[in-house]
């Protein structure tokens, strides 16, 4: 059950940091791949600020996703369009 959860909060925590960042939709499997590295990113850069957003999925889902932005944001400026 772990291993679900994961996914489902990765694939939400995925999908609202590309909503927010204005994303160019990665997919379901890019969104969760998103949201678990950004969950990793996420509790790393909160905790070195020391902020909590809670306990629970609403936390990990928040969280995630202000990693999914920052991954996002980082992989936009790498990988510029011209």
């Amino acid at each position: 059950m772990n291993v679900l959860a994961t996914l489902i909060i990765g694939a939400i925590a995925g999908w609202l940091g590309s909503t927010i960042f204005k994303g160019g939709g990665l997919g379901l499997i890019g969104d969760i791949i998103v949201g678990i590295l950004g969950s990793f990113v996420g509790y790393f850069l909160l905790g070195m600020l020391g902020i909590n957003l809670g306990e629970g999925w609403l936390g990990a889902i928040l969280t995630g996703a202000i990693g999914a932005i920052v991954i996002l944001f980082l992989a936009r400026l790498i990988f510029k369009k011209k």
